[in-house]
């Protein structure tokens, strides 16, 4: 599903992540274990970041919703996401960062 709408994560711990604004223009999807909070802009359906469920502790941000002036370079490490639950476990650390 990342793969297909474009979204690039960065996982944060919780105490590093701060939403300025537009806390009242989200809503929440779970999938089937309820674990995941997926959040949603109701006025245009993006999903800029969400807590997941490999990091419940933490937010994956997508990096395609970060003004690019606030960071000038990314490494992206490739993940195996169609067989997320052989590979969730390493991403396990990036929210304890």
């Amino acid at each position: 599903m990342c793969e297909k709408v474009g979204f690039i994560h960065l996982i944060v711990p919780a105490d590093r992540f701060r939403l300025l604004e537009g806390e009242d223009a989200l809503t929440a999807y779970t999938f089937n274990t309820g674990v995941a909070q997926h959040l949603f802009c109701r006025t245009c359906g993006v999903k800029s970041f969400y807590v997941p469920r490999s990091n419940p502790d933490g937010y994956s941000v997508n990096i395609r919703c970060l003004d690019q002036s606030t960071f000038s370079e990314i490494q992206v490490e490739p993940f195996d996401g169609q067989n997320w639950e052989d590979n969730a476990g390493h991403l396990a650390h990036l929210s304890q960062i």
